[in-house]
């Protein structure tokens, strides 16, 4: 992990903590899912104490989320463009509106990766902003919990836990584009099986002059 982020938890405790997970929820690529396992280890170490820390944590990522769903809202496409990759943003989009409600969720602790993306593709989609905020709160909160009560738990081993978990989140979320893949080759298969009973349901019965040749 980067030593500065370190430092500065060292040195300013939790509103240290607050303000790099609500910037790296907003888009900027920090590490966060590793600074929480070490946060966790700092809980281990009686340096912080965890409820704060769960709340703190939390309350940080909700606002970066927030920032990031402002963006999309109100900046609109040209402005969200400029903030990242175009490919990714429209990946995100797609993610989005094949999932709805669980993109949003899934994206806060399972696919965290996708998660600053999501924010800016929901905003984009005028999705509902009450529903985003309580969705956002739920699965941040699970996120933060999951992620310091690891590091809490295995203190000594931050490092791996923390490669572990990055390899795991990338191989989840390979099989949740392997199962919209799946999904959408499914769909397309029963429409065109569908169109194609329709058709001969409409065809209309060939005449009795016709039947004889």
């Amino acid at each position: 992990m980067n030593a500065e982020l370190i430092g500065l938890l060292g040195t300013y405790g939790l509103p240290a903590l607050f303000c790099i997970l609500a910037i790296t929820s907003a888009g900027a690529p920090f590490p966060d899912s590793l600074l929480l396992i070490a946060v966790g280890s700092f809980v281990a170490q009686g340096d912080l104490d965890y409820g704060p820390v769960i709340l703190v944590a939390t309350a940080g990522a909700v606002v970066g989320d927030q920032i990031g769903y402002g963006l999309g809202r109100w900046g609109g496409r040209p402005l969200a463009s400029k903030l990242g990759a175009a490919d990714r943003i429209a990946k995100a989009e797609t993610f989005s509106r094949t999932w709805g409600a669980a993109g949003i969720f899934f994206s806060r602790w399972l696919v965290g990766p996708l998660g600053p993306w999501i924010n800016i593709t929901s905003g984009l989609t005028a999705y509902s902003w009450p529903r985003f905020l309580i969705l956002d709160i739920i699965g941040e909160l699970l996120w933060v919990a999951i992620y310091v009560s690891l590091g809490r738990q295995f203190s000594d081993k931050v490092e791996a836990i923390a490669d572990l978990l990055g390899n795991l989140t990338w191989v989840v979320l390979g099989l949740l584009v392997m199962l919209v893949l799946g999904w959408k080759l499914f769909q397309a298969a029963r429409s065109s099986t569908e169109t194609g009973e329709d058709r001969n349901l409409r065809s209309p019965p060939l005449s009795p002059a016709r039947q004889d040749i």
